[in-house]
C-alpha cells in the first residue's frame, strides 16, 4: 500500500499521508489474514520491481531494482528445524537489506539463528585470494520489533523513538563476558556490515482479532506512523544498495543465476546445507555469470565490426587481429569475476569461454566471407572470358581465312555459338538472380574501391 500511494494517479494525489488516504489495507498484495494459523509457507516474491533512481559519488545515474520478497515465519509448530533454516538461509543469500521481525524483544535464540551463517562467511571469505580486510558476506541486517513495550514518554517524538531503538541495539550486541554469547555476537558483526533496529508499538486489539479484515481506522494512530517513518527508513534512497555478491554489484540477469543455483541447493528441505555447499552453489552461479559478461565483450564488439548488421568487408588478417584481442579482453573480464570457488571449475568455466568465442567467430567469419566483393566472380567471371575469348577468335577467323576455307567456317561458326551459349547462360541468370547480380556489382565497386584506396576498409 505504501508504494502504491507513492506514485499514485494525477487525480487522486493528496498531501495526506498514505494511511490516511486508504479505508483498507485489502489483500492484494503479499496475502495475509487474522488468527493464529499460519498463512505464508515458503518465499514468495512480489511480480513487479520497484524502481529507485540514485546519484553515485561520480556524479552517475542509475536505476536500482526493488524485489520484494516476503517469507513464512521462522520456528512455527509445522515446519522442520532443517526446512526454517533452509528457508531464512535462502533470503539472507538473496538479500541486501533484510528485515528480521521479531515480537516484543530481540531474544538471545534470534541472534544464534543469524550466527549460523558465520561458518559460510568464513569460507566465503576464505576462498577470495587476497580479501578486503574486513570484508563481511552479507550487506545489511534490521530488526523489525514488534509490539514493542518500553517507549519512553517521547509524546509522538518519531526522532526520539529511533534513538532509543538504536540505543537497544547497541545494548543487546554489546560484548559479553560468555564465551558462548560474545561469540554469537562477533559471528553476527562479522558477517553484516550494517545492524539496525526499528520498534513498532502495539496496533490496537481490533488489529489482532481474527475478524480483522484491514479496516485502517482501527488501528493506533502512534502504530500508522511508526510504520509510515518505518517505510520511508526502508525505501530511502540512502538505505537501498544493490545485492553484491563478492564486493560486486549483481545485475537483474546475474541474480537468477543465483536465485536458480540457491534453489537447487535448497531444494530437498531435508537437510540444511553445508557451508562448502553454499560455498560451490555460489561458486557455480558466479562462473555462469562470468561466463555470460565475457562472451557479452567479445560479441558486443564483434557485433559492430563483423556482425549481421555490417555491410563492409574486411581483410581476413585483421578480422583475425580483432578477435584475438577481443579474446584477451574477453578473457581478462572473466578473470576479473571468476575468482572465486575451486580452481578446477574456474578453468573449465574459462575453456567454455574460449570454445564458444571460437564458434562465435567462425559465424563472424563466416558472415565477413559473404561480403567479400570477389566473392562469386567465378560465376560470372569465367563465363564471361568464355564469351570473350570466343568472340574475339571467331573475330581472327573471319579476317584471315579464306572465304572459302570449310576448317574456318566451321571454326567461326562454332565460336559464334559458344559465345552466344554463354550470353542466353548469362540473361538467364540475371534474370533469375537479380538480386544476386546487383549485389556483385556492388561487390566489384567495392573491390575496386578497396584496390583503389590500398587496403584501407572503414569498419561499420
Amino acid at each position: 500500500t505504501y508504494l502504491h500511494m507513492l506514485t499514485p494517479p494525477d487525480e487522486v494525489k493528496s498531501d495526506k499521508p498514505w494511511y490516511k488516504q486508504v479505508e483498507s489495507l485489502g489483500n492484494d498484495g503479499f496475502h495475509w489474514r487474522g488468527g493464529s494459523e499460519r498463512n505464508t509457507t515458503g518465499i514468495w516474491m512480489w511480480s513487479q520491481p520497484h524502481f529507485v533512481k540514485r546519484t553515485l559519488p561520480d556524479g552517475t545515474k542509475e536505476t536500482i531494482a526493488v524485489l520484494l520478497v516476503d517469507s513464512q515465519g521462522m520456528f512455527d509448530n509445522e515446519t522442520t528445524m532443517s526446512l526454517t533454516s533452509s528457508i531464512f538461509g535462502m533470503s539472507t543469500l538473496l538479500s541486501s537489506y533484510q528485515i528480521y521481525n521479531v515480537d516484543k524483544l530481540i531474544q538471545e535464540d534470534n541472534l544464534q539463528q543469524l550466527a549460523l551463517f558465520s561458518e559460510y562467511a568464513r569460507m566465503a571469505l576464505d576462498a577470495v585470494p587476497n580479501p578486503e580486510e574486513g570484508a563481511k558476506p552479507f550487506q545489511r541486517m534490521e530488526f523489525l520489533v514488534r509490539d514493542w513495550q518500553h517507549f519512553e514518554d517521547e509524546d509522538g517524538d518519531l526522532d526520539l523513538m529511533e534513538k532509543e531503538m538504536s540505543e537497544y541495539l547497541d545494548k543487546v550486541i554489546a560484548d559479553r563476558s560468555a564465551q558462548d554469547l560474545q561469540e554469537t555476537r562477533e559471528q553476527i558483526l562479522g558477517c553484516y556490515k550494517k545492524l539496525a533496529c526499528f520498534g513498532l508499538c502495539h496496533p490496537g486489539m481490533q488489529v489482532v482479532k481474527k475478524k480483522y479484515a484491514g479496516d485502517v481506522s482501527v488501528i493506533e494512530e502512534e502504530f500508522l506512523q511508526l510504520l509510515d517513518r518505518f517505510c520511508q527508513r526502508v525505501f530511502h534512497v540512502d538505505n537501498l544498495e544493490p545485492k553484491q555478491i563478492q564486493g560486486r554489484d549483481v545485475t537483474a540477469a546475474e541474480l537468477g543465476a543465483y536465485i536458480k543455483a540457491y534453489a537447487e541447493m535448497f531444494q530437498s528441505g531435508a537437510k540444511f546445507p553445508e557451508a562448502a555447499t553454499m560455498l560451490q552453489a555460489t561458486a557455480t552461479a558466479n562462473n555462469t555469470n562470468a561466463i555470460q559478461l565475457a562472451l557479452g565483450v567479445y560479441k558486443d564488439t564483434m557485433n559492430r565490426i563483423a556482425g549481421p548488421k555490417c555491410s563492409n568487408y574486411i581483410r581476413p588478417k585483421e578480422l583475425r587481429d580483432d578477435h584475438w584481442q577481443l579474446v584477451k579482453e574477453a578473457l581478462g573480464r572473466f578473470d576479473e569475476i571468476a575468482n572465486f570457488g575451486s580452481k578446477r571449475a574456474i578453468e573449465e568455466a574459462r575453456d567454455h569461454v574460449r570454445s564458444q568465442i571460437e564458434e562465435e567467430f567462425e559465424m563472424y567469419e563466416s558472415l565477413n566471407t559473404g561480403r567479400n566483393p570477389l566473392a562469386g566472380f567465378a560465376t560470372y567471371g569465367i563465363p564471361i572470358v568464355v564469351a570473350l575469348i570466343a568472340f574475339i577468335l571467331r573475330a581472327v577467323a573471319e579476317s584471315t581465312c579464306s572465304p572459302y576455307s570449310t576448317v574456318c567456317k566451321r571454326g567461326s561458326d562454332f565460336f559464334a555459338h559458344l559465345y552466344a551459349v554463354v550470353l542466353i547462360f548469362l540473361v538467364i541468370v540475371t534474370v533469375t538472380k537479380a538480386k544476386q547480380v546487383k549485389d556483385l556489382f556492388h561487390r566489384l565497386r567495392a573491390g575496386f574501391e578497396l584496390v583503389a584506396e590500398g587496403g584501407k576498409v572503414k569498419k561499420d
